[in-house]
């Protein structure tokens, strides 16, 4: 056990919150990979989506060094990150009807693809539309939520449902609401939050699936290598030219 300070009880936390996914999530975990790879071996296009914080786990797996190749970015303006000014407005763009809708139809998202949802509450509009539009356009949702969330909050979205309700597989990243895992005396807030951890390591994990399950099945995994290694770019070239018509992050 940690010395009780906060840095070893974010430690602890954080390590206990791992371990409790790797083992209660394991079975989600397992075939979200199986439905990466499946879209894979299929043809199809892969995509991440997070807004705000949630946007970080999204934005780990994309044109990332030993990872999947084939993953793209799905973008909603305003929504991805803090770095839109006021910060504030990407939370107000999470509110607005109308604008997953908008952002899918004109994406290159198309029937057959692979959309991975990150949404912490997953209470809001836009996760919800989001997964909403792509199950209506025949894209396959993998969402990964706090499924706490909604035993605990009301819905923002005028169905008063949330992520969980509208995808083809959830994977639980047990984080409570609020997503602080420490509180101290006189300190008036909870703090250290632990989702971005947590929820890295899903996206991690599920990709690693995905990696093993195309290995095992005699298909060479679309994995990209670091361009700061010997030989990096000139795989990475490889790759890209494989598999052209489904990479999108390197279209201007």
């Amino acid at each position: 056990m940690s010395e009780s300070k906060p840095a070893g009880q974010f430690f602890d936390a954080a390590i206990e919150l791992l371990r409790l996914v790797r083992d209660e999530e394991a079975a989600h975990i397992s075939a979200a990979g199986e439905m990466v790879a499946d879209t894979v071996t299929d043809g199809g296009r892969l995509f991440a989506f997070g807004a705000g914080h949630s946007s970080l786990p999204a934005q780990d797996v994309v044109y990332r060094a030993g990872g999947l190749g084939l993953m793209n970015l799905l973008t909603v303006p305003g929504a991805v990150g803090v770095d839109v000014v006021p910060a504030t407005l990407g939370s107000a763009l999470e509110r607005v009807e109308g604008l997953a809708s908008a952002v899918l139809e004109n994406s290159p998202a198309r029937s057959g693809d692979l959309l991975v949802i990150i949404s912490l509450s997953g209470r809001n509009q836009l996760p919800v539309e989001m997964a909403l539009t792509a199950r209506e356009m025949g894209i396959k949702v993998i969402g990964l939520t706090s499924v706490a969330y909604a035993d605990g909050t009301a819905s923002r979205h005028p169905s008063g449902t949330y992520l969980k309700d509208h995808c083809d597989l959830v994977i639980d990243s047990r984080i409570a609401i609020g997503d602080a895992e420490l509180s101290a005396e006189g300190i008036d807030a909870p703090f250290a939050p632990a989702s971005t951890v947590v929820t890295s390591a899903v996206m991690q994990a599920v990709m690693a699936t995905a990696a093993g399950d195309l290995a095992s099945r005699g298909i060479t995994p679309p994995l990209l290598r670091s361009g700061n290694v010997d030989g990096g770019h000139e795989w990475n070239r490889r790759v890209f030219a494989e598999y052209a018509d489904r990479i999108f992050f390197r279209h201007a």
